[in-house]
């Protein structure tokens, strides 16, 4: 079976460990993509430590959970995003204005929407957590 999207495949698994009332989560294959995208995560709070394993292969991903993920998932295909577009995908695609981010790839790296708004830059939209 053919791997579509690793990024897609990453959320997926940790939504389902969330859900489930795991303590930590092991995801493989790794990318550039999903560490960027876990640091991201980290920054805000929702998920802890993660460790990236080598196997010789792809590497793994081991990542602590805190229970604080009520969704999390990967957009595609990547839609352009302008400077003025984030508050109507924010309102799309998060529950609520108070919580959850928007995750976009830009000329200045993987960040939230709210740091790309205050950069004054747009991008890609890669996926998102609430």
């Amino acid at each position: 079976m053919v791997r579509i999207s690793v990024l897609t495949d990453c959320l997926r698994s940790i939504v389902n460990a969330e859900r489930l009332g795991r303590k930590q989560v092991l995801i493989r294959p790794c990318s550039r993509v999903i560490i960027k995208f876990l640091r991201v995560m980290q920054k805000h709070g929702y998920i802890g430590e993660f460790e990236v394993i080598d196997d010789h292969r792809s590497n793994k991903i081991l990542v602590e959970l805190r229970g604080r993920i009520n969704k999390c998932g990967a957009i595609s295909p990547r839609f352009d995003l302008k400077l003025g577009d984030y508050e109507q995908w924010a309102s799309q695609i998060l529950p609520s204005r108070q919580f959850g981010y928007l995750v976009v790839t830009t000329t200045y790296g993987i960040m939230d929407h709210e740091e790309a708004r205050h950069r004054g830059t747009g991008g890609k939209i890669l996926g998102f957590f609430y």
